[in-house]
C-alpha cells in the first residue's frame, strides 16, 4: 500500500493497515502532514499543528506494533480536536483572544481517552469565539472555509473539524454540539457526525466557555465525533463515552456495539420538514427520496411526527441556551427567576415525553439537519437565503437544536447533493439512551447512499 493512499482511509481501516503492517504509522503520518501542508492553507481548518509530536507518536506506534504489544483500536491514527478540548502542552483557545496563548497542563477526558486508544493528537481545529456561531471565524485565526466551495461556510461551531475530515486532513475528529454544532457542519461538508444522548460523554476539560469560568451548561451541550463513515462514529463513541468520575452529570453507561439491523425490521418515520421551520426544496426532496429508497430496501416507512407545538419547542431551546450562555457574562440581563427556570424545565419534560412516546412506534426518524446547504460567508446575524427568501440567521439551527433540548441522540449521514452540487445530509434521531442502536441503524441506512464523496478538486 503506497503511503499516499492512506490520507482518505477511515480511522478503522488506517488502524488495521498499521496493525497488519501494510503501512507504517510513520509513512501514514508523513502522508497526512504532506496533505495538511498542501490543503490546509486553502481551508484554514487546522489552526494549531504539532508536527514534532505527530512524528514522535507515529514512531512510538510502529514500535508498539514491532514489539507485539496489545494495541489500542486507534494505534497510530492521526486525529485533531476541536479547539475547545484541553490538550496537555498544546494551545487551547476556545476562539478567544484572551486565551490565544493558553496551554493546558492536563488533557480533557476526551483527549486522554483518545490517547489511551492509541490515537495521535496532531493539532486543533478552528472554532468561533466561545463556540457560538453557525460559521467558524474568530479574531485569532480568521475564517475557515468549506472544502466544497471556499466562498461558503463549513458551519459552526465544529466547522474546522468538519472541514478537516472532509478534506482528508485527518480521518477523525471530536466536536461538541449545543445546538447542532456537530450535525450542521457534517451536513454542510458531506461527512458523518453524531450527537449522543445528553450526558453520555464527559465534558471534563472540554469548554463551552473560557477555562476559568464555572460550568454554565448543565443541559444542551454534548460531545460527539465527526468522520467519513458510520463505523468510525461507532468506534469513536465507544472510546469517549462513559463516566469519568469527574463530570457528575454522566452516569456509567454501556457502549457495547449493537448489531446492524436488517432493513426489514426497521420502523422508519420521515419528515421532509418540521412545522414552522423553513426548509429548502432540495433538502425536503432529498429527505423524501431517501425515505423512498429505505422503503424499497424493505423497511416499514411512513411520514410521521409527534403531535406537539414545534414552534414552542424551538422557542424553549432559545430561552435555555440564552440563559446558559449569558449566565456569567451578563447575569442581570439574562438570568431568569428560579420559578421561571423550573417552569422551563417542566415544559422541556413535556417535549421529551412526546418524543419518547413517538419512538415507541418508530426506531428512527429521518429528517433534515438544517434548512439549507452551505451558505456564503456573511456577518453573524445576517439573514440566510432559503430558496430566495431571506430567512433569520438563527433559524438555521431549528432542525437540529430541538434534540439538544430533549437530549435525544442524533446522527447525520450524507445522502446526496443539491442542484448547486453541495452536500445534503439526513439527520437520524432515535430514543434517548439508544445511541448504539441508532448508530447501528445509521450504518444500515447509509448502505442505501453513495456515502462520503471527496470534494471536487481535493
Amino acid at each position: 500500500m503506497p503511503h499516499s493512499d492512506t490520507t482518505f482511509l477511515t480511522a478503522r481501516r488506517l488502524a488495521a493497515a498499521i496493525r497488519e503492517k501494510k503501512v507504517s504509522a510513520v509513512e501514514a503520518m508523513e502522508a497526512q502532514l504532506a496533505r495538511i501542508a498542501l490543503v490546509n492553507p486553502l481551508l484554514n481548518a487546522i489552526v494549531t499543528l504539532d508536527e514534532e509530536a505527530a512524528r514522535a507518536g507515529a514512531k512510538a506506534a510502529d514500535l508498539a506494533v514491532a514489539r507485539g504489544d496489545a494495541l489500542g483500536p486507534l494505534n497510530g491514527v492521526p486525529v485533531t480536536l476541536k479547539d475547545g478540548h484541553a490538550t496537555a502542552g498544546m494551545r487551547t483557545t476556545v476562539g478567544l483572544t484572551a486565551w490565544a496563548d493558553y496551554v493546558p497542563s492536563a488533557d480533557s477526558t476526551v483527549a486522554a481517552r483518545l490517547r489511551k486508544a492509541g490515537a495521535i493528537i496532531i493539532g486543533k481545529t478552528n472554532v468561533p469565539p466561545r463556540l457560538r456561531d453557525l460559521q467558524t471565524v474568530n479574531p485569532i485565526f480568521g475564517r475557515t472555509v468549506n472544502p466544497w466551495d471556499v466562498t461558503r461556510t463549513p458551519g459552526g461551531s465544529s466547522g474546522g473539524a468538519a472541514a478537516a475530515v472532509a478534506a482528508g486532513l485527518v480521518p477523525l475528529e471530536i466536536g461538541s454540539d449545543a445546538g447542532g454544532s456537530v450535525r450542521v457542519p457534517a451536513h454542510l461538508t458531506g461527512i458523518c457526525g453524531f450527537k449522543p444522548t445528553q450526558a453520555t460523554v464527559p465534558i471534563t476539560g472540554s469548554y463551552a466557555d473560557p477555562p476559568d469560568m464555572p460550568r454554565s451548561f448543565r443541559l444542551l451541550f454534548d460531545i460527539g465525533p465527526l468522520a467519513r463513515d458510520v463505523d468510525d462514529l461507532i468506534l469513536a463513541h465507544r472510546i469517549i463515552a462513559g463516566a469519568d468520575g469527574l463530570d457528575t452529570e454522566v452516569p456509567p453507561v454501556a457502549a457495547d456495539e449493537a448489531p446492524e439491523p436488517p432493513l426489514g425490521r426497521l420502523r422508519v418515520a420521515f419528515a421532509p420538514e418540521f412545522p414552522g421551520v423553513p426548509t429548502a426544496f432540495d433538502i425536503a426532496e432529498a429527505i423524501a427520496g431517501f425515505a423512498g429508497a429505505i422503503e424499497v430496501g424493505g423497511a416499514h416507512v411512513r411520514e410521521a411526527l409527534p403531535q406537539h407545538d414545534f414552534v414552542a419547542e424551538r422557542a424553549l431551546f432559545s430561552d435555555l441556551i440564552t440563559w446558559y450562555s449569558q449566565a456569567f457574562v451578563a447575569p442581570r440581563e439574562a438570568s431568569p427567576s428560579l420559578s421561571a427556570y423550573l417552569e422551563a424545565l417542566n415544559r422541556r419534560d413535556g417535549f421529551i415525553h412526546a418524543w419518547e412516546r413517538f419512538f415507541d412506534d418508530w426506531d428512527v426518524l429521518v429528517c433534515p439537519a438544517m434548512m439549507c446547504t452551505a451558505f456564503r460567508h456573511r456577518e453573524t446575524g445576517t439573514p440566510i437565503p432559503v430558496d430566495g427568501v431571506e430567512t433569520p440567521y438563527w433559524s438555521a439551527l431549528s432542525h437540529a437544536c430541538r434534540f439538544n433540548l430533549t437530549g435525544h441522540p442524533a446522527a447525520v449521514i450524507p445522502i446526496g447533493l443539491d442542484r448547486e452540487g453541495l452536500p445534503v445530509g439526513a439527520q437520524l434521531v432515535g430514543r434517548r439512551h439508544s445511541d448504539m442502536k441508532l448508530l447501528a441503524a445509521a450504518k444500515a441506512l447509509a448502505r442505501l447512499t453513495d456515502g462520503f464523496v471527496r470534494p471536487p478538486g481535493l
